[in-house]
């Protein structure tokens, strides 16, 4: 079986260092490929450094399938999945994954409901008559209902994930999330790679995130000692609004200010969102199952008058 390597899949992870692709050979080398390379159909989804390695030094190794996919995001979140659990994930790669799931689920939630409505709408139509108000409100109901029989489902299901979901998921802070999600956003790629090599921390990395990028590319490159100095710049220039303006960086709920207030607003913007998204699917699945009823009063007629 030829295998194909997809340089989007290859490159959806952070790749090893150069320690730990030395490491990885040796390994291979003294005790051979013992884990199998996972695939879809053809397509190598895990193991692609294990691959390389043995196709270099004419290793033997094993496949395995994985049915479960139906779409490249599956493949996606898959891997999301599989490099959260592994310790040797740093907690920036931990938080740049968090966030990609994120994003996928979101636009997964984001179709659900557009595919609910559209459900409704048809069932709503089809009230009109009786016999095409039976066939497609039958047809809303299984898929509202539709679950897989496996009792090994899949981890990537629809729902909405808020920041501290993410945070426990990935073993971090929602605070580090937060500020990870800065740093994905608006660093450098310099400040990401210096922040990747050890050379700043994550909180440092994201305070030098809120300069401008050509001051940031300028500290990256004059070292540790300069992203420590500019990161103190970003923090002082953000306390100094606060000092001229007595009370203002106190918010509503008990003084919270900076970094801390930024996430505990989003984490509350979130959860209203989710509620007013759980609100909304519920208010559908209460249409659907309205029309039901309806549709099991209309068989029940029909049965008597045809009696």
């Amino acid at each position: 079986m030829d295998i194909v390597v997809l340089e989007e899949l290859k490159a959806y992870i952070d790749p090893l260092t150069n320690d730990e692709y030395e490491a990885l050979e040796r390994s291979l080398l003294a005790e051979g490929c013992r884990d199998s390379l996972v695939l879809w159909g053809d397509i190598l989804v895990d193991g692609h450094n294990r691959y390389g390695i043995c196709q270099k030094h004419g290793i033997p190794f094993n496949t395995v399938q994985n049915t479960r996919f139906q779409s490249m995001e599956d493949v996606h979140l898959w891997m999301i999945e599989q490099h959260l659990g592994r310790r040797s994930v740093s907690d920036y790669q931990r938080g740049v994954l968090a966030l990609r799931k994120r994003e996928i689920l979101a636009r997964r939630l984001q179709a659900q409901r557009e595919a609910d409505l559209e459900a409704l709408r048809a069932a709503q139509a089809a009230t009109a008559a009786a016999e095409a108000a039976e066939a497609e409100a039958a047809e809303a109901a299984a898929a509202l209902k539709a679950k897989p029989e496996s009792d090994d489902l899949p981890p990537w299901d629809p729902v909405p994930v808020s920041r501290a979901e993410l945070a426990r998921e990935a073993k971090l802070s929602a605070n580090q999330v937060a500020m990870i999600e800065r740093i994905h956003t608006q660093a450098a790629p310099e400040v990401v790679e210096a922040l990747k090599a050890g050379e700043i921390s994550i909180s440092a990395a994201a305070a030098v995130a809120s300069l401008p990028v050509e001051e940031q590319r300028s500290a990256a490159q004059g070292g540790k000692a300069e992203l420590k100095q500019a990161a103190k710049r970003a923090r002082e220039a953000k306390k100094r609004p606060r000092t001229e303006s007595a009370g203002e960086g106190a918010n509503a709920e008990g003084g919270e200010t900076g970094e801390g207030a930024e996430s505990a607003t989003d984490v509350r913007a979130l959860q209203r969102r989710i509620t007013r998204l759980e609100r909304e699917n519920e208010e559908l699945r209460s249409k659907v199952a309205t029309l039901q009823n309806q549709l099991v009063r209309m068989r029940e007629a029909h049965a008597q008058s045809a009696g």
